[in-house]
């Protein structure tokens, strides 16, 4: 069965990118455009790694991974920060509230994809 990847990106243009590359490198993409349906999505079957945009519609992608951290079913899932915040003290924040990785738009497509 193909992994699970919850891509969470406002920017319909960039999401789609995301996921056409993540299926052609055999992975299932579930797309969520915000906040809101990003927590939704959190459901059985777990993804196996989330792809995050900090800013998004109805709350911040940090406020998305506290909420993912503080639930015992869903705290060990990893998550890459994908944005366009490249500073040095984002990185940073990013990955001490509690980001796998981090990486800063714009991007390589086979970056994303790349990793099985």
């Amino acid at each position: 069965m193909a992994r699970r990847i919850l891509v969470v990106e406002d920017e319909a243009p960039i999401r789609e990118m995301v996921c056409f590359v993540l299926e052609q490198n055999g992975f299932q993409p579930v797309e969520a455009e915000d906040y809101d349906s990003a927590v939704n999505k959190l459901n059985e079957p777990w993804p196996d790694l989330i792809l995050l945009d900090w800013m998004l519609p109805g709350g911040s992608g940090l406020q998305f991974i506290k909420h993912l951290k503080r639930e015992a079913m869903t705290r060990d899932i990893p998550v890459v920060m994908l944005t366009a915040r490249g500073e040095e003290e984002d990185r940073v924040r990013g990955l001490e509230t509690g980001a796998d990785d981090y990486i800063t738009k714009p991007f390589s497509p086979q970056g994303v994809g790349g990793a099985h």
